[in-house]
C-alpha cells in the first residue's frame, strides 16, 4: 500500500474544506495578520558623497604609507580621506606648475 491509497480514506474532502475554511482561512478575521513593513530608502547622507577617484598604485602607496606614519604618531583616526581634505585645505594652487 502507498502513502496516497492509505490516506484517501483517511481525509473527507467536505471535511477538510470546512477545517481550512473555519481554521486556516478564517483566521485572519479573529486575528489580525502582522503588517508587512515596507522597504524604504535608507537616509542618504546630505553632508558627502561617496565618490570614485583614479590614482596610479604609486600615489596610493604613498597616500597609504603617511596614513600609517601619522597614526604612528598618534593620530589614530587618520584615513585616506581625511589626509585628502587635509591636504586639499593646504594646497597653494598658485604653486601648482601648469603642467601638473
Amino acid at each position: 500500500m502507498t502513502t496516497n491509497e492509505g490516506m484517501n480514506g483517511l481525509l473527507d474532502a467536505d471535511e477538510v474544506r470546512s477545517v481550512l475554511a473555519d481554521e486556516f482561512y478564517g483566521a485572519s478575521e479573529r486575528r489580525p495578520r502582522p503588517r508587512r513593513r515596507l522597504r524604504t530608502k535608507p537616509a542618504s547622507a546630505e553632508h558627502y558623497k561617496v565618490i570614485c577617484i583614479s590614482l596610479y598604485n604609486e600615489d596610493l602607496a604613498r597616500l597609504d604609507d603617511k596614513v600609517e606614519q601619522l597614526k604612528a604618531s598618534g593620530h589614530r583616526k587618520m584615513s585616506r580621506s581625511a589626509l585628502i581634505r587635509f591636504a586639499l585645505d593646504q594646497v597653494d594652487l598658485a604653486a601648482l606648475p601648469k603642467s601638473y
